[in-house]
């Protein structure tokens, strides 16, 4: 499953990403790399959370349904897949 995913830069920090399907589901990085490889294992953390509470799974959006949004404007968007293979959707 692809979820689309915001970047934030700020001179002084590191990259901080969101997820905008997963409200609360963030992680940053040193690089660019760094920061959307943590963003996948947040992903992977926060739907687990998710099932445990027997909760639906949200379906990853378009990055159009989020771009015009005025909290995202700074951000670049991405995209990273997740497995869910043994997990209930």
């Amino acid at each position: 499953m692809l979820y689309p995913v915001v970047v934030h830069k700020d001179p002084d920090s590191d990259y901080g990403v969101s997820v905008p399907d997963l409200p609360g589901c963030i992680s940053a990085g040193t690089t660019l790399n760094g920061a959307l490889e943590a963003a996948k294992d947040a992903i992977e953390c926060h739907i687990e959370g998710i099932l445990m509470d027997g909760e639906s799974v949200p379906v990853g959006g378009e990055v159009d349904r989020y771009r015009q949004d005025p909290e995202w404007a700074d951000g670049v968007w991405g995209l990273v897949q997740v497995g869910l293979s043994n997990r209930r959707v």
